[in-house]
């Protein structure tokens, strides 16, 4: 990178660590340190959410396999979006009219205190582990892209450039310190701050690559057969619908989608948020996917987990480079930052408030949450460290959805609709599903401690040959049918049950304001990357130069539009 790169990469941490300083003072209590006091609009939960399933690894994974298989990296993502409406339909408003504080609030009514415990520590690993594969893919971008002299004391001795382990600690740590300071309020304004750097940096370099492949005709006639089947090899369509489901669940009931649907004032608000997420999960994805699917008519042969960043290097000018790793850092610190807090916000107040210290002070239980921050970063960061030793960024992201998303959360989604099922259904919906899973995963394995044996190996062949479909049915259908045989031999309305729906008519009349703040911050925000915009395009040759005062100038009045519709607001 140039220095001008080093210069914005700077100032956008700059800019994260002002915001979280603003969101600073917002904070009071422990509902607006988790839950943003109920007060955020929806337009920023839904762009939070939307942010919260990107990360580095959206580029290295999805990227790689945009550049590799073609446009069903596209279908793989839409089916987020076909998720996030399906959400929003069915399961955004019942959330949020349970009037809960946390996730584990909901799971403690309806399944028992033991079931706290389960979920707690089971959902903190899965997620742990997926959000230290996104810093990690992270790190190995930056560390491309960072060179330093061979004595560096950062430096790796095999390459000179920036070591793994720092650049793991260096993003790691800024994201914990403005997480830990702001609390839910920093992670949904810095989501929506990184949303606009992240679409900025995405609609500057389509245009510059489709111009450095030769034009769309060009592009067409230079990709493999098949580059634009919406199924490729193991992602089936049975793949894309087991795909779909398992992000149902996920985005209907993991506790950082879950805290979304609860921070925004009122039901109608939580669907809104979901559609929002949804939509931009259609359109999106055959925008910010374009860049390594053009790099494949520009370098056929290049590593395709790079080939985001090779394609950003080979056609932006000295500082956007670093407008793009800003990107792809705020992609990340997106879903790290919402893990931290949601699961900070569960041992602080689940564990700690209600069970260690019940008479604890609002300023106490602030504090501890804090330190818990803190606390599950270093975990998460060490997590980082230990991926390469775990197969990999993209064989770590698909197995580990696949397989745990669904017998994990299932239960959860099944619980707001059905009044049978009881604590009881959790273990073998869980245990079966998962252990079934644990057997694919590191039994039949091409390395696996079952492949030893002759006569497993047929299995295993077949197994690794059809491994997305296997790891589907194990991951969606399993689960559903345990739980639905349970269902169908369970009577009675259970306690858990009613215990949600007597919590609910309680919060049926509480409504709450949305905060202006989002949206003076958004205005502040689309102003600084004009400015920036503005001083970048004096450094570059002419035809670059017109391309970015153009969307300075756009993101100027969009600023002042924004200020405008504040200023009349007030007034009214």
């Amino acid at each position: 990178m140039s220095d001008l790169d080093y210069v914005v990469l700077f100032f956008y941490l700059i800019g994260l660590f002002v915001v979280g300083a603003i969101c600073t003072r917002r904070i009071k209590n422990t509902k607006d340190m988790f839950a943003a006091g109920g007060q955020s609009p929806w337009w920023v939960s839904g762009l939070s959410s939307f942010m919260t399933m990107f990360s580095a690894g959206t580029f290295v994974v999805w990227g790689g396999i945009a550049y590799k298989y073609g446009i069903v990296a596209v279908s793989i993502n839409m089916c987020y979006g076909i998720a996030a409406l399906l959400v929003g339909y069915f399961l955004a408003g019942r959330w949020h009219d349970m009037g809960i504080a946390t996730p584990a609030e909901y799971i403690e009514l309806r399944f028992g205190k033991s079931a706290i415990h389960f979920y707690t520590w089971s959902m903190m690993t899965y997620r742990l582990v997926g959000v230290g594969v996104s810093l990690y893919s992270l790190a190995v971008l930056l560390c491309a892209l960072i060179p330093l002299s061979p004595h560096h004391m950062l430096a790796d001795p095999a390459t000179g450039n920036l070591a793994l382990k720092w650049a793991v600690l260096l993003f790691g740590g800024v994201v914990v310190i403005y997480t830990m300071a702001g609390g839910l309020w920093a992670v949904l304004m810095t989501d929506v701050l990184q949303f606009i750097v992240l679409n900025l940096a995405v609609l500057f370099v389509v245009p510059l690559c489709l111009a450095k492949v030769g034009g769309w005709t060009e592009f067409v006639t230079t990709v493999p057969e098949g580059f634009f089947c919406a199924t490729h090899s193991q992602f089936t369509w049975f793949f894309l619908a087991g795909w779909c489901a398992i992000h149902f669940f996920m985005l209907g009931a993991e506790w950082a989608f879950v805290q979304r649907h609860i921070c925004v004032p009122s039901a109608k608000d939580a669907r809104k948020a979901a559609y929002l997420f949804g939509g931009l999960y259609i359109v999106s994805p055959w925008l910010w996917l374009l860049p390594p699917l053009l790099y494949r008519s520009m370098n056929p042969n290049a590593n395709h987990e790079e080939a985001y960043i090779l394609a950003c290097k080979a056609v932006l000018p000295p500082g956007m480079l670093g407008l793009m790793m800003a990107a792809m850092f705020s992609a990340t610190a997106s879903m790290v930052s919402s893990q931290l807090n949601v699961f900070a916000g569960v041992l602080t107040h689940d564990f700690y408030f209600r069970w260690l210290r019940p008479q604890a002070s609002t300023g106490h239980l602030v504090r501890v949450g804090r330190v818990l921050t803190v606390v599950l970063g270093g975990g998460l960061i060490a997590i980082a460290w230990a991926v390469p030793h775990m197969g990999g960024a993209q064989e770590v992201i698909l197995s580990i959805t696949g397989l745990m998303v669904t017998p994990l959360l299932l239960p959860s989604v099944w619980g707001l609709f059905s009044r049978r099922i009881k604590q009881n259904c959790i273990w073998p919906t869980a245990g079966i599903s998962l252990a079934i899973g644990a057997l694919i995963k590191f039994g039949f394995a091409p390395h696996g401690f079952l492949t030893n044996g002759s006569g497993w190996a047929s299995v295993t062949a077949w197994i690794q040959a059809h491994i997305r479909t296997v790891e589907t049915s194990v991951g969606v259908l399993l689960p559903v049918l345990v739980l639905w045989i349970i269902h169908v031999n369970t009577r009675g309305v259970s306690a858990g049950y009613q215990r949600v729906a007597a919590k609910t008519r309680e919060t049926d009349d509480v409504v709450l304001q949305t905060s202006p703040l989002p949206a003076v911050i958004v205005a502040w925000s689309l102003a600084a990357c004009a400015v920036l915009m503005f001083s970048l395009a004096w450094a570059q040759p002419l035809g670059v130069s017109k391309t970015m005062l153009t969307f300075a100038m756009i993101l100027l009045m969009i600023s002042g539009a924004i200020a405008l519709g504040i200023r009349l607001r007030k007034k009214n």
